[in-house]
């Protein structure tokens, strides 16, 4: 899944300082320039370590770095991946199946009041899914209905 993944220097430094900060283990980190944003991806069961108290852990990589920062919580099973990258929309539904010509496609039912907060500004957060369901798992689409 993530053996392929080679990172950047500025991605290093990103994982070292969020792991010195949260004393959670990073699987990845995408650094997103264009929205000043930085994703983590963190080890199953170790997403309350990152996010810390109240979120502490979250402002204090903010301010350290001035990018807004995202954590998501790893699974190896891509249904409960996608509900984890989608998180706080309420995921009803998630189906995985092979297109005729051999694409892996996700649709993904949410609860119709999250939709918007799903897709996110822009369609950001359906942009991130979409990305990450495709390095992690060679989901090539993923619909949000």
């Amino acid at each position: 899944m993530t053996s392929g993944i080679k990172f950047t220097s500025k991605e290093m430094r990103y994982i070292s300082l969020f792991e010195s900060i949260t004393g959670a283990n990073v699987k990845d980190c995408i650094v997103n320039e264009e929205q000043s944003r930085v994703i983590f991806v963190v080890k199953e069961g170790e997403i309350g370590m990152a996010i810390g108290r109240g979120g502490r852990n979250i402002h204090t990589l903010e301010r350290m770095t001035g990018k807004k920062q995202e954590i998501i919580e790893y699974s190896e099973k891509p249904a409960q991946f996608i509900k984890n990258a989608l998180k706080p929309a309420m995921v009803k539904e998630v189906r995985i199946t092979e297109r005729p010509n051999g694409k892996t496609m996700a649709v993904v039912t949410v609860n119709p009041r999250d939709k918007g907060v799903a897709i996110g500004k822009n369609g950001k957060n359906a942009e991130r899914l979409r990305f990450l369901a495709k390095r992690y798992f060679q989901i090539e689409n993923v619909s949000i209905t």
